[in-house]
C-alpha cells in the first residue's frame, strides 16, 4: 500500500534509528496483498538505492542493512519483486552487498537470499546470474571456500543450485577453472567434510547446508560427465545412442569428490522417525552417478591399488558366523577391491555399535571391512533397517495400514525414498564381483532354512519377494527385483534357482524373459541344500515329506464309503460317468465291497 512507501520516503538522515527500524518491520510483516506492484517495485528500487550510498550520515547505516535487506527479501517473495531483483543491475547490487556489509553477517546474509528467491522465482535470473556480466557463479563460490557458517554455506549452496539445475554450460567452466588456486572439487569435497561434522556436532542449519550442498553437487555430477569427452563406464549399460544415462559416464576431474562423499554417507547421523532422510537421501542420489571402475575402485573401497591386487592371506582367516535367520549377513568374500587397510578408525568403530543388536555383514572379516569405511555394509544395514521400519514382521508391502504410517512419518513416497539405496547396492553387485558374492550371501545364504515358504520369512530375503509383488510401490519393487538379479550374476537360471521360479516370475517375464529358465549348470547354485535335500525349483523350498493318513476306526471308514458311493452314483445317474468306469461299482463287481 501507498502509505508503506511514503513512511519509508519520509525518513531522513536524522530520523531516529527506532523509527527506521519500524517501518521496515512494517514492510516484513505487511500482507503479501496489502502492496500492489508498483508500490513494490519502487520500494525496492528506494531502499536499494539508499543501501548503496548507506554510512554514518546517510538516510541508512550499516546497522539498518539487516533490516533493509530482509525487508527487500520480503517484497522479492512476490514475483513483481523478484523480477525487478533479476535484472543484471540488481544481481550485481546484491551480490555487492554480500560482500561490502563484512562487519554486518546478517546483511551479507540478507542479500544473499534476496538472489536465492530470485533465481527460485524466475527462472531466467539463473542464466543471468551467472553470466559474464554478473559473474555469480565464481563469485559465490569463492565465498563458499571462505564460509564457515552453515548458514552461509546453505545460501550460497542454494544458489549455485539454482544455477545449474538446468545443466548451464557454465558448469563446465565451474569444474575446469581455478578459483584461488583450488579446483571446484576440492572446495566442495572440504565443505562437505566440515558441515558433516557440523551435522554430527548438532550444530543449528548443518543439516540444510549439507542437503543442498549435496544437490549443488549433484548437479555437477549428473551434467558434468556429459559435457565433456568422458569415455562410457564398462561395467554400466551401454550409452544409449546420444543420450547420456546417469552413471554411464565419468570425468577423472570429478574424482576428488568421491572420497567426501562416501564419508558423508558413513558419517551422518541416523535420522527419526524415518531411518532415510535428507541429507542422507541426497548423498545417496550422488553415490548412484559415481561408476565402479577399476580406477575409482581404490576409492569406493579404501584401499591401494598395490594391495587390491595382493591382499592378505591372514584377512582371510574365517571366523565363526551366526546363522540366525531373522537377521542375517553378507559374508564378505575377498575380493580384487577388498585390501588390508591402516587400523580401524574411530567412524569404524562408531558404525559397528549402530549395527549393534542384528548381525553384522561381515560373517568373516574381509581385507576391507575390518579396516576401513565398508560401504556395502553401510548400505545394506541402512536397507534392513528401513525395510524393518516400514514392512515389520511378515505383512504384505501393500498393507493400508503400513501406507497410512508412510504418510504420516513423511511426504516422500517409499519409491523416492527407498529406490536409490536399493540402486546403490545393484550398482556395487555389478561393478565388484565381492559385493556380488557378499550380497548374494546376505540375502540367500548357503544355510538358508528353505523348510518354509521363502515368501512369507520376517527377514530381509522375505521383505524383498514380498515387493517383488506390489502394486503401490513399482520402482521400489523394479529396484529390488534389478538388486537380486544383480546378486544372481544377471543371470535368470540362477536367480530362480536361489528363491524359486515362482518368486521371480512376474519381474522375469517384464525382462523379457517368457519361460521358466533352465537350471543353471556348472558353477552356478545347486538345487540341492548343503545337507542334500532337494529343493523346488519353483518354490525355492526342500521337499517335505507327505504328512501320513490319520488312523480312522471303522465307522469313519464305513461312513467315508458311503459318501463315495453316493457321489459315484450320482456322477453315473447324470450321465457324467460311464457305468464301466465308477470305481465303486467295480469293486462291488469283484467282491471287493459288499452290496
Amino acid at each position: 500500500m501507498s502509505d508503506i512507501l511514503k513512511a519509508y520516503t519520509a525518513i531522513t538522515p536524522s530520523s531516529p534509528r527506532n523509527e527506521v527500524s519500524t517501518v521496515f518491520n512494517t514492510i516484513i510483516n505487511a500482507l503479501p496483498f496489502s502492496i500492489n506492484k508498483t508500490s513494490r517495485v519502487d520500494l525496492i528500487k528506494a531502499i536499494m538505492t539508499d543501501l548503496k550510498g548507506c554510512g554514518p550520515k546517510a538516510k541508512l547505516t550499516p546497522k539498518d542493512a539487516p533490516l533493509a535487506l530482509l525487508s527487500v527479501k520480503t517484497l522479492g517473495k512476490d514475483p513483481t519483486g523478484s523480477e525487478y531483483l533479476s535484472s543484471p543491475e540488481n544481481l550485481s547490487t546484491l551480490l555487492d552487498f554480500a560482500k561490502t556489509f563484512k562487519d554486518e553477517p546478517e546483511a551479507s546474509s540478507e542479500a544473499l537470499r534476496c538472489i536465492a528467491n530470485a533465481l527460485l522465482l524466475i527462472d531466467t535470473a539463473r542464466s543471468t546470474f551467472i553470466n559474464k556480466e554478473v559473474d555469480g557463479g565464481e563469485t559465490c563460490i569463492l565465498l563458499l571456500e571462505k564460509s564457515t557458517a552453515p548458514d552461509r554455506v546453505f545460501i550460497l549452496s542454494r544458489i549455485l543450485f539454482l544455477a545449474t539445475a538446468s545443466g548451464t554450460s557454465y558448469i563446465q567452466t565451474m569444474v575446469e577453472s581455478k578459483h584461488h588456486g583450488r579446483t571446484l572439487v576440492e572446495i566442495l569435497g572440504n565443505k562437505l567434510d566440515t558441515m558433516t561434522t557440523a551435522v554430527r556436532n548438532g550444530t543449528p542449519n548443518a543439516k540444510e547446508a549439507v542437503t543442498d550442498l549435496l544437490k549443488f553437487i549433484f548437479n555437477i555430477l549428473v551434467h558434468y560427465p556429459k559435457m565433456t569427452e568422458a569415455e562410457p563406464q564398462p561395467q554400466q549399460s551401454a550409452a544409449r545412442g546420444d543420450d547420456s544415462v546417469m552413471g554411464d559416464f565419468w570425468d577423472s576431474k570429478l574424482d576428488g569428490i568421491v572420497a567426501p562423499l562416501l564419508r558423508t554417507f558413513h558419517n551422518l547421523p541416523p535420522t527419526s522417525p524415518t531411518p532415510i532422510a535428507a541429507p542422507l537421501t541426497h548423498v545417496i542420489h550422488s553415490l548412484i552417478t559415481i561408476p565402479i571402475t577399476p580406477s575409482l575402485k581404490p576409492i569406493w573401497f579404501g584401499q591401494s591399488p598395490t594391495s587390491s591386487r595382493n591382499p592378505s592371506p591372514k584377512s582371510r582367516t574365517p571366523q565363526p558366523s551366526d546363522s540366525t535367520p531373522e537377521s542375517r549377513s553378507v559374508s564378505p568374500v575377498p575380493s580384487n577391491s577388498s585390501p588390508t587397510s591402516p587400523k580401524p578408525s574411530t567412524l569404524d568403530r562408531a558404525l559397528s555399535v549402530l549395527a549393534a543388536g542384528r548381525r553384522s555383514l561381515s560373517r568373516a572379516p574381509s581385507p576391507s571391512t575390518a579396516s576401513s569405511l565398508d560401504t556395502l555394509q553401510r548400505a545394506c544395514d541402512l536397507l534392513e533397517t528401513a525395510f524393518a521400519h516400514y514392512f515389520p514382521g511378515d505383512v504384505e508391502p501393500d498393507d493400508l495400514d503400513l501406507r497410512q504410517k508412510v504418510k504420516a512419518e513423511t511426504s516422500d513416497s517409499l519409491d523416492d525414498m527407498l529406490s536409490p539405496l536399493v540402486i546403490l547396492i545393484s550398482r556395487l553387485c555389478l561393478g565388484d564381483e565381492g559385493c556380488k558374492v557378499r550380497v548374494r550371501q546376505w540375502l540367500v545364504p548357503d544355510d538358508l532354512d528353505r523348510t518354509s515358504p521363502l515368501e512369507q520369512r520376517a527377514d530381509i530375503l522375505g521383505r524383498c519377494l514380498r515387493l517383488l509383488a506390489s502394486v503401490y510401490h513399482p520402482r521400489l519393487k523394479d529396484a529390488v527385483g534389478e538388486m537380486l538379479y544383480a546378486a544372481a550374476d544377471s543371470d535368470a537360471s540362477t536367480l530362480s534357482t536361489l528363491v524359486g521360479y515362482g518368486n521371480v516370475a512376474g519381474f522375469l517375464f517384464h525382462k523379457g524373459i517368457l519361460s521358466a529358465p533352465q537350471p543353471p549348470s556348472g558353477a552356478g547354485p545347486s538345487l540341492t541344500t548343503p545337507s542334500g535335500q532337494e529343493i523346488n525349483p519353483i518354490t525355492g523350498t526342500t521337499y517335505q515329506p507327505k504328512p501320513a493318513a490319520p488312523e480312522m476306526t471303522d465307522e469313519e471308514k464305513e461312513r467315508e464309503m458311503e459318501k463315495l458311493f453316493v457321489l459315484f452314483d450320482r456322477l453315473e445317474k447324470t450321465g457324467a460317468l460311464p457305468p464301466d468306469q465308477n470305481p465303486m461299482r467295480k469293486a462291488i463287481q469283484q467282491g471287493k465291497l459288499g452290496n
